[in-house]
């Protein structure tokens, strides 16, 4: 049976950025939500140290919970060759955090979307980045996931491999036993795609699942992508909602990955309205996935 993680959507400043909430906050927080662990981000203040992984890893044990899965945000769509090379060091710095705090799924992205990359060039710098980072992983028991991602709270350009057939040429482009995809249904719709067919081409491939609903708070799809290049982070008019509220079908998704086997971890993105919605979230899940996968 799929586990199921929470993800601090709703704390990313407060944890990442000006220090006004702990980790243990967000681990006591976690821990009543009836979740099996909780997706750690790289970015984490605390764990800039790494004499702190052992402690925080004991922290969330302590409390019965996992850490599967680290979250981080490689570029490595840059132009420069320097830059790409330190972008690689940050990946395995991340690969070693994850190791350490016992986690099994480290993420990896293809980069920002600039204006003068082709989608052949985008896709072998990213591909090469990965395959220089595998080997790596692999020593550490680490299994690299790309998501269909939208773009990081702190990028200036929306993710390269956005569009369900870059991302789809990029999953195709390595083949390795360490990688895989971390599947995120709101993304695909974001990106003008249908979150089913962008499944049914690379579930034989998902690994681990973001879960999460979107929704736009005015506008349309066409107002986002005039905003969503040249500024940093997420466009104003994009919100997370509460999952199963939202546009995803989450029957389809979970008919399709009972199909192919899947029994791995799905980390919730939501919350961003507080730790209720998110307990509600997590209720739906565990609802879904007891009804999908009822004898395992």
């Amino acid at each position: 049976m799929p586990k199921i993680a929470a993800f601090p959507k709703a704390y990313m400043h407060a944890l990442c950025k000006d220090g006004t909430m702990k980790l243990a906050e967000w681990f006591q927080l976690a821990s009543g939500l009836g979740v099996d662990g909780v997706e750690f981000y790289a970015g984490f203040l605390e764990m800039q140290d790494p004499s702190n992984w052992p402690s925080i890893r004991m922290q969330v044990e302590s409390m019965g919970l996992q850490i599967p899965m680290m979250c981080c945000s490689p570029d490595f769509t840059h132009p420069d060759a320097s830059f790409r090379s330190h972008e690689l060091e940050k990946q395995r710095y991340w690969i070693d955090m994850t190791a350490a705090l016992g986690g099994q799924y480290c993420r990896v992205l293809s980069g920002q979307r600039r204006p003068e990359l082709t989608t052949q060039e985008g896709v072998k710098l990213a591909a090469d980045c990965i395959y220089e980072c595998l080997p790596y992983a692999q020593d550490q028991g680490v299994t690299l996931i790309l998501e269909n991602h939208y773009k990081d709270d702190f990028w200036e350009y929306p993710e390269f491999a956005q569009k369900m057939d870059v991302f789809c040429a990029l999953v195709d482009a390595v083949d390795h036993p360490n990688f895989g995809v971390n599947y995120d249904p709101s993304n695909a719709y974001i990106a003008g795609d249908d979150p089913i067919e962008l499944l049914k081409r690379v579930s034989h491939r998902v690994v681990t699942m973001h879960a999460s609903d979107r929704y736009l708070i005015e506008g349309t799809l066409e107002d986002l992508r005039r905003e969503e290049s040249g500024a940093a982070g997420y466009a104003k008019r994009l919100r997370h909602g509460e999952i199963g509220k939202g546009l995803n079908d989450y029957d389809q998704i979970f008919t399709e990955l009972k199909r192919v086997g899947f029994d791995s971890w799905i980390s919730i993105e939501d919350g961003v309205d507080g730790i209720e919605q998110l307990a509600r979230s997590a209720e739906f899940l565990k609802k879904k996935v007891a009804q999908y996968w009822p004898d395992s």
